[in-house]
């Protein structure tokens, strides 16, 4: 049992730097708007960028998952049976047990941002009538990489003659 202890605090503090560097970064949504390949400009947002209510609401569970994972990191020092601190082995096991359950809450607040974050994008993506994020995929595939007056052999400009498509649930999947 005590050998499985040692990894089992280094994955959890891992995974708690992992979800700090989530929390910090400014890559939560990537947007293009790209008009050829030589004008390119990449826009990046994070959740400390926007003040929409569903962003406040996975600010809010992050840090409450960085609260977790940071409790439940000291709740697993003291619970370990290498330790000097945390009192018999009984209350060890129960504080080791107690930093599991506070890891579960943890993984399972920052899984609920990220998934309600990641729902919100995909939903305004796949809207019709939602055109501002749309305009950075006027076309699909390798066709980005030509510019809007690029021909192709028929002599049609490539534009007009294949009007892009509306992309369905699958296109990325």
């Amino acid at each position: 049992m005590s050998r499985a202890q040692i990894p089992a605090l280094v994955f959890g503090i891992g995974g708690f730097g992992a979800l700090v560097a989530a929390v910090i970064s400014n890559e939560w949504k990537v947007t293009t708007r790209a008009s050829s390949v030589i004008t390119a400009t990449w826009v990046y947002q994070g959740l400390w960028m926007n003040c929409a209510g569903y962003i406040q609401a996975c600010r809010g569970l992050m840090i409450a998952a960085v609260s977790l994972g940071f409790f439940g990191s000291i709740f697993a020092l003291f619970g370990m049976k290498c330790t000097k601190v945390g009192g018999s082995d009984k209350a060890k096991a129960k504080i080791a047990c107690l930093a599991g359950i506070v890891f579960i809450l943890s993984g399972l607040c920052s899984m609920t941002g990220c998934s309600l974050y990641a729902n919100k994008i995909t939903t305004e993506f796949f809207d019709p009538l939602f055109v501002e994020q749309k305009m950075a995929y006027a076309y699909n595939g390798a066709t980005s990489a030509m510019s809007s007056r690029t021909k192709y052999h028929g002599g049609e400009d490539f534009k007009t003659a294949h009007p892009s498509k509306q992309f369905d649930k699958n296109a990325y999947v």
